[in-house]
Protein backbone atom coordinates (compact mmCIF):
# COMPACT_ATOMS: atom_id res chain seq x y z
CA UNK A 1 0.00 0.00 0.00
CA UNK A 2 1.31 3.03 -0.85
CA UNK A 3 1.60 6.20 1.43
CA UNK A 4 -0.95 7.77 0.40
CA UNK A 5 -3.53 4.81 0.44
CA UNK A 6 -2.32 4.65 3.78
CA UNK A 7 -3.11 8.30 4.95
CA UNK A 8 -5.87 8.00 3.26
CA UNK A 9 -7.63 4.78 5.08
CA UNK A 10 -8.55 6.60 8.40
CA UNK A 11 -10.62 9.35 7.02
CA UNK A 12 -12.18 6.74 5.05
CA UNK A 13 -12.74 4.78 7.49
CA UNK A 14 -14.23 7.59 10.01
CA UNK A 15 -16.19 9.07 7.05
CA UNK A 16 -17.90 5.44 6.73
CA UNK A 17 -18.08 5.13 10.55
CA UNK A 18 -19.98 8.67 10.57
CA UNK A 19 -22.27 8.24 7.57
CA UNK A 20 -23.27 4.72 9.56
CA UNK A 21 -23.97 6.55 12.85
CA UNK A 22 -26.19 8.91 10.44
CA UNK A 23 -28.15 5.70 8.85
CA UNK A 24 -28.55 4.87 12.19
CA UNK A 25 -30.25 7.71 13.39
CA UNK A 26 -32.08 8.43 9.95
CA UNK A 27 -33.52 5.01 9.03
CA UNK A 28 -35.62 5.00 12.28
CA UNK A 29 -37.73 8.13 11.29
CA UNK A 30 -37.60 6.92 6.67
CA UNK A 31 -39.11 3.88 8.13
CA UNK A 32 -41.94 5.83 10.59
CA UNK A 33 -42.97 8.21 6.95
CA UNK A 34 -42.32 5.32 4.52
CA UNK A 35 -45.17 3.29 6.57
CA UNK A 36 -47.53 5.85 7.07
CA UNK A 37 -47.78 7.19 3.35
CA UNK A 38 -48.15 3.63 2.70
CA UNK A 39 -50.95 2.96 5.09
CA UNK A 40 -54.18 4.16 3.96
CA UNK A 41 -56.20 4.45 7.08
CA UNK A 42 -53.35 7.33 8.58
CA UNK A 43 -54.91 10.47 7.62
CA UNK A 44 -58.12 8.88 9.85
CA UNK A 45 -56.04 8.30 12.44
CA UNK A 46 -54.25 11.63 12.36
CA UNK A 47 -57.92 13.63 12.58
CA UNK A 48 -59.17 11.73 15.10
CA UNK A 49 -60.93 12.49 18.19
CA UNK A 50 -58.02 10.93 20.21
CA UNK A 51 -55.48 12.15 18.19
CA UNK A 52 -57.09 15.86 18.94
CA UNK A 53 -57.86 15.31 22.41
CA UNK A 54 -54.28 13.38 23.18
CA UNK A 55 -52.77 16.70 21.45
CA UNK A 56 -53.89 19.76 22.87
CA UNK A 57 -53.52 17.92 26.50
CA UNK A 58 -50.05 17.36 25.51
CA UNK A 59 -49.14 20.87 23.93
CA UNK A 60 -50.66 22.63 26.89
CA UNK A 61 -50.04 20.57 29.87
CA UNK A 62 -45.98 20.54 28.18
CA UNK A 63 -46.10 24.41 27.95
CA UNK A 64 -47.48 24.80 31.53
CA UNK A 65 -44.56 22.42 32.79
CA UNK A 66 -42.26 24.66 30.95
CA UNK A 67 -43.40 27.65 32.07
CA UNK A 68 -42.81 25.85 35.73
CA UNK A 69 -39.74 25.18 35.28
CA UNK A 70 -38.24 27.94 34.00
CA UNK A 71 -40.14 30.37 36.84
CA UNK A 72 -38.26 27.80 39.82
CA UNK A 73 -36.27 26.34 38.05
CA UNK A 74 -34.20 30.08 37.37
CA UNK A 75 -33.31 31.36 40.71
CA UNK A 76 -32.40 27.88 41.83
CA UNK A 77 -29.87 27.28 39.06
CA UNK A 78 -28.50 30.56 39.67
CA UNK A 79 -27.90 29.72 43.51
CA UNK A 80 -26.35 26.77 42.51
CA UNK A 81 -24.02 28.64 40.05
CA UNK A 82 -23.14 31.16 42.34
CA UNK A 83 -23.52 29.62 46.14
CA UNK A 84 -21.00 27.73 47.67
CA UNK A 85 -22.15 25.16 51.15
CA UNK A 86 -21.58 22.24 52.32
CA UNK A 87 -23.80 19.61 50.64
CA UNK A 88 -24.00 21.50 47.67
CA UNK A 89 -22.77 18.74 45.52
CA UNK A 90 -25.76 16.38 47.17
CA UNK A 91 -28.49 19.10 46.16
CA UNK A 92 -27.03 18.66 42.72
CA UNK A 93 -26.81 15.21 42.33
CA UNK A 94 -30.72 15.06 43.76
CA UNK A 95 -31.24 17.38 41.32
CA UNK A 96 -30.27 15.36 38.62
CA UNK A 97 -31.41 11.78 39.08
CA UNK A 98 -34.20 11.96 37.54
CA UNK A 99 -32.36 12.43 34.03
CA UNK A 100 -31.05 8.99 34.92
CA UNK A 101 -34.02 7.71 36.40
CA UNK A 102 -35.83 4.81 34.41
CA UNK A 103 -39.35 7.18 33.77
CA UNK A 104 -41.01 4.11 35.37
CA UNK A 105 -39.26 4.15 38.78
CA UNK A 106 -40.12 8.46 38.62
CA UNK A 107 -44.35 7.27 37.93
CA UNK A 108 -43.67 5.11 41.12
CA UNK A 109 -41.47 7.47 43.39
CA UNK A 110 -44.30 10.27 42.30
CA UNK A 111 -46.88 7.78 43.40
CA UNK A 112 -45.62 6.91 46.69
CA UNK A 113 -45.05 10.68 47.34
CA UNK A 114 -48.23 11.94 45.81
CA UNK A 115 -51.04 8.74 45.26
CA UNK A 116 -53.66 8.42 47.76
CA UNK A 117 -51.82 6.26 49.95
CA UNK A 118 -48.47 8.35 49.69
CA UNK A 119 -46.94 10.41 51.99
CA UNK A 120 -48.65 14.19 51.47
CA UNK A 121 -50.96 12.40 49.22
CA UNK A 122 -52.77 10.31 52.26
CA UNK A 123 -53.22 13.43 54.30
CA UNK A 124 -54.66 15.64 51.81
CA UNK A 125 -57.00 12.65 50.69
CA UNK A 126 -58.32 12.69 54.33
CA UNK A 127 -57.85 16.25 55.56
CA UNK A 128 -59.02 17.91 52.40
CA UNK A 129 -60.27 15.83 50.32
CA UNK A 130 -57.62 16.38 47.30
CA UNK A 131 -56.86 13.16 44.92
CA UNK A 132 -53.54 14.16 42.84
CA UNK A 133 -52.78 10.50 41.82
CA UNK A 134 -54.65 9.62 38.41
CA UNK A 135 -55.66 13.70 37.30
CA UNK A 136 -54.19 15.76 34.76
CA UNK A 137 -52.36 17.58 37.66
CA UNK A 138 -50.18 14.32 37.57
CA UNK A 139 -49.50 14.69 34.35
CA UNK A 140 -47.63 18.01 34.62
CA UNK A 141 -46.38 16.78 37.71
CA UNK A 142 -44.91 13.87 35.99
CA UNK A 143 -43.97 15.69 33.44
CA UNK A 144 -41.93 18.96 35.63
CA UNK A 145 -40.32 16.36 37.67
CA UNK A 146 -38.41 14.59 34.36
CA UNK A 147 -38.56 17.44 32.72
CA UNK A 148 -37.15 20.57 34.93
CA UNK A 149 -33.54 18.92 35.52
CA UNK A 150 -33.06 19.29 31.93
CA UNK A 151 -33.58 22.81 32.27
CA UNK A 152 -32.21 23.61 35.99
CA UNK A 153 -29.09 21.67 34.71
CA UNK A 154 -28.40 23.96 31.70
CA UNK A 155 -29.17 27.41 33.51
CA UNK A 156 -26.76 26.46 36.14
CA UNK A 157 -24.08 25.75 32.98
CA UNK A 158 -24.96 29.10 31.96
CA UNK A 159 -24.90 31.05 34.89
CA UNK A 160 -21.49 29.34 35.78
CA UNK A 161 -19.86 30.57 32.71
CA UNK A 162 -20.66 33.92 33.14
CA UNK A 163 -18.25 35.99 34.83
CA UNK A 164 -19.72 37.38 38.53
CA UNK A 165 -17.06 40.69 37.40
CA UNK A 166 -19.51 41.50 35.42
CA UNK A 167 -22.27 42.00 37.92
CA UNK A 168 -20.11 44.02 40.21
CA UNK A 169 -19.33 46.33 37.43
CA UNK A 170 -23.34 47.13 37.60
CA UNK A 171 -23.37 47.43 41.12
CA UNK A 172 -21.16 49.88 40.69
CA UNK A 173 -23.16 51.67 38.45
CA UNK A 174 -25.85 51.35 40.92
CA UNK A 175 -28.01 48.80 39.80
CA UNK A 176 -29.71 46.52 42.29
CA UNK A 177 -29.08 42.76 42.17
CA UNK A 178 -32.26 42.03 40.13
CA UNK A 179 -31.30 44.57 37.58
CA UNK A 180 -28.03 43.50 37.38
CA UNK A 181 -29.73 39.70 36.87
CA UNK A 182 -32.29 40.66 34.19
CA UNK A 183 -29.67 42.98 32.20
CA UNK A 184 -26.49 41.14 32.54
CA UNK A 185 -26.46 37.77 33.35
CA UNK A 186 -29.80 36.37 31.98
CA UNK A 187 -28.46 38.15 28.53
CA UNK A 188 -24.95 36.39 28.18
CA UNK A 189 -26.33 33.41 29.63
CA UNK A 190 -29.21 32.96 26.97
CA UNK A 191 -28.05 30.63 24.68
CA UNK A 192 -27.90 27.76 27.88
CA UNK A 193 -31.24 29.09 29.26
CA UNK A 194 -32.87 28.60 25.46
CA UNK A 195 -31.38 25.40 24.79
CA UNK A 196 -32.36 24.28 28.61
CA UNK A 197 -35.98 25.09 27.49
CA UNK A 198 -36.15 23.24 24.56
CA UNK A 199 -34.98 20.04 26.13
CA UNK A 200 -37.31 21.07 29.32
CA UNK A 201 -40.39 21.23 26.83
CA UNK A 202 -39.40 18.16 24.40
CA UNK A 203 -38.73 15.70 27.48
CA UNK A 204 -41.92 16.42 28.60
CA UNK A 205 -44.07 16.16 25.70
CA UNK A 206 -42.55 12.83 25.31
CA UNK A 207 -42.59 12.09 28.90
CA UNK A 208 -44.46 8.12 29.04
CA UNK A 209 -43.29 5.80 31.94
CA UNK A 210 -43.85 8.39 34.98
CA UNK A 211 -47.20 9.77 33.65
CA UNK A 212 -48.65 6.16 32.55
CA UNK A 213 -47.61 5.10 36.39
CA UNK A 214 -48.43 8.44 38.63
CA UNK A 215 -51.50 9.66 36.32
CA UNK A 216 -53.04 6.62 34.42
CA UNK A 217 -54.29 6.70 30.66
CA UNK A 218 -57.80 8.43 30.86
CA UNK A 219 -58.83 9.96 27.60
CA UNK A 220 -59.32 13.71 27.81
CA UNK A 221 -57.81 14.06 31.11
CA UNK A 222 -54.47 12.46 31.13
CA UNK A 223 -54.03 10.80 28.09
CA UNK A 224 -50.99 12.37 26.61
CA UNK A 225 -50.15 11.58 22.65
CA UNK A 226 -47.32 9.34 23.88
CA UNK A 227 -50.17 7.15 25.88
CA UNK A 228 -52.42 7.65 23.08
CA UNK A 229 -50.02 6.25 20.76
CA UNK A 230 -49.39 3.23 23.28
CA UNK A 231 -53.13 2.65 23.57
CA UNK A 232 -53.22 2.81 19.54
CA UNK A 233 -51.02 0.32 19.29
CA UNK A 234 -52.49 -1.85 21.53
CA UNK A 235 -55.78 -1.59 20.06
CA UNK A 236 -57.19 -3.30 17.00
CA UNK A 237 -55.62 -1.05 14.90
CA UNK A 238 -52.49 -2.00 16.05
CA UNK A 239 -49.50 -0.74 14.32
CA UNK A 240 -51.43 1.44 11.70
CA UNK A 241 -52.85 3.95 14.36
CA UNK A 242 -49.23 4.47 16.19
CA UNK A 243 -47.68 5.23 12.85
CA UNK A 244 -50.34 7.50 12.49
CA UNK A 245 -50.22 8.99 15.75
CA UNK A 246 -46.30 9.12 16.05
CA UNK A 247 -45.87 10.81 12.91
CA UNK A 248 -48.07 13.61 14.07
CA UNK A 249 -46.46 14.10 17.22
CA UNK A 250 -43.20 14.16 15.60
CA UNK A 251 -44.54 16.76 12.94
CA UNK A 252 -45.77 18.81 15.61
CA UNK A 253 -42.47 18.50 18.21
CA UNK A 254 -40.21 19.71 15.11
CA UNK A 255 -42.64 22.50 14.73
CA UNK A 256 -42.38 24.09 17.69
CA UNK A 257 -38.98 23.64 18.32
CA UNK A 258 -38.25 25.24 14.54
CA UNK A 259 -40.66 27.91 15.87
CA UNK A 260 -38.50 28.21 19.29
CA UNK A 261 -34.98 28.21 17.81
CA UNK A 262 -36.72 30.87 15.64
CA UNK A 263 -37.97 33.04 18.22
CA UNK A 264 -34.99 32.82 20.82
CA UNK A 265 -32.34 35.07 18.75
CA UNK A 266 -34.74 37.42 18.86
CA UNK A 267 -35.74 37.74 21.96
CA UNK A 268 -32.16 37.48 23.11
CA UNK A 269 -31.84 41.00 21.59
CA UNK A 270 -34.93 42.59 23.02
CA UNK A 271 -33.17 41.61 26.84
Amino acid sequence: MSGSLRRRAPAAGLALLLFAFALFFLLPFAGLLERGLRDGDTWDAITSGTARDALVLSLWTSTLTLALAVVAGTPLAYWLARATFPGRQVIEGLIDLPIVLPPTIAGVALLTAFGRRGLLGEPLDEWFGVTIGFSTVAVVMAQLFVGAPFYVRAARAGFAEVDEQYERVAHTLGASRLRAFVRVVLPLSWPSLAAGAALCWARALGELGATLIFAGNLRGETQTMPLAILSAFESSAGLTAAVALSLLLLAVGLLVLAAFWLVAPRLRGVM
